[in-house]
């Protein structure tokens, strides 16, 4: 597939990179084309495109938002609304609040009542949106290796055929899926960002992952 990242730090071009070696074509989309770091990526990685929002979004036949959760929407309107309609579009993204974690839980902008997820999803509502790649850290999203086991990916949204692509490729990541349901599940998957940084940001352990088991 044609895959089209909206965001270029590090959790987007740790995508950009696993897209590329699973075998699909990758535009990795930034607000500036220019900056040193992209620079040195793309010297790095020249079969990754580089593209503004707007060019990746346009690309893409499946999008995949992994920008800072505070600038989403910004980034979603510079993209272009019509270019995420009808696709499976990948929500990586949490609403961190900008203060500092307290005894190392972070904190949301949003209530437990509400996702951003769900914010997303008004926004583009034609879009087809799947909650995945939230609940860890870059260095585990692509082929993670733990003496337990595959580690599980809680994933949510409202059409079937999108979570049914999605899984197929976590699968190729190294991931075991468990389909939560609808986009209001959400609302439990992101807060998963924060336990999961807990151990990170306490014990300075960076490399975990979730695993649901059952009877």
């Amino acid at each position: 597939m044609k895959i089209g990242i909206i965001g270029s730090g590090v959790v987007g071009q740790v995508l950009a990179k696993a897209f590329k070696n699973e075998g699909h074509d990758v535009t990795l989309g930034t607000r500036d084309t220019a900056k040193e770091e992209l620079v040195k990526f793309n010297n790095e990685n020249a079969a990754i495109g580089i593209g503004t929002f707007e060019e990746t979004a346009t690309f893409g036949e499946l999008l995949v938002l992994a920008t800072g959760g505070s600038v989403t929407e910004n980034a979603i309107q510079l993209a272009g609304l019509n270019n995420f309609n009808n696709k499976v579009v990948i929500d990586a993204t949490n609403p961190i609040a900008k203060e500092p974690p307290v005894n190392g839980v972070l904190k949301f902008y949003t209530d437990y009542n509400s996702s951003l997820m769900e914010k997303i999803q008004q926004l583009i509502p034609q879009a087809k949106l799947v909650k995945a790649f939230n609940s860890v850290g870059n260095g585990v999203m692509y082929k993670p290796q733990f003496k337990d086991g595959t580690p599980t990916m809680f994933i949510c949204g409202n059409d079937d055929g999108a979570k049914k692509t999605v899984t197929d490729i976590l699968t190729s990541f190294g991931w075991e899926t468990e389909d939560m349901g609808k986009a209001e599940a959400a609302r439990a998957i992101e807060p998963l960002c924060i336990l999961w940084c807990i151990d990170g940001f306490t014990k300075n352990n960076w490399y975990h992952a979730f695993k649901l088991l059952k009877a």
